[in-house]
């Protein structure tokens, strides 16, 4: 599992209308993109559910990385950075994903923290998988998954909610669409 993000801040007067409308355009062309297991296409507005500004950006579990690759230069993002410009696209590697009882998703928690620098690194990410298995069991949960970039030693958190209150720290967005052609095909549990 590859867990991947980009993210426009856009200006404070933007017209969100504009993302929603692109996005109820074009969020179907992911719906079938072979090596993709979750597209979540994210937004989250200034003033609301604690967010200081306001952004588009969608995170992507991948199934391969031929998948991811044939997106990032095989036309998939080059729409994006043609409309916005080429904005930096994080990467990070996956640790654990579960999936949890919820049907719909409209909400999303992204929470990145660094990984502690003392300490086994063992523990570091054996926490985040016992993170990813508690937000997956609570009341709502559609999915869970926590993945490392070792190039800054960053966790990051993610999970999908079918309500308004989800439970687990971190920027809330909301979700516009959600393409998931291969969740069936991610391996849940430990990734090593």
């Amino acid at each position: 599992m590859h867990a991947m993000q980009y993210e426009l801040t856009l200006p404070a007067d933007y017209d969100m209308g504009v993302i929603r409308d692109r996005v109820a355009r074009s969020g179907h062309l992911l719906d079938d993109w072979d090596g993709l297991s979750v597209k979540a296409y994210l937004i989250r507005e200034r003033g609301q559910r604690g967010s200081p500004v306001d952004q588009y950006a969608p995170f992507y579990l991948w199934n391969t990385v031929e998948g991811m690759n044939a997106f990032l230069w095989g036309g998939g993002f080059q729409g994006l950075s043609d409309d916005f410009g080429r904005p930096s696209v994080r990467q990070w590697t996956g640790l654990a994903y579960e999936e949890g009882g919820g049907s719909h998703a409209r909400f999303a928690v992204r929470r990145r923290q660094p990984v502690p620098d003392s300490g086994p690194l063992a523990g570091a990410v054996e926490g985040a998988v016992r993170e990813v298995r508690r937000l997956a069991a609570e009341d709502g949960a559609l999915l869970a998954a926590a993945a490392v970039d070792t190039s800054r030693w960053e966790l990051v958190h993610f999970s999908l909610w079918e309500h308004d209150a989800p439970k687990a720290d971190g920027d809330v967005f909301e979700v516009l669409h959600l393409s998931a052609p291969g969740v069936d095909r991610l391996p849940r549990g430990r990734r090593w």
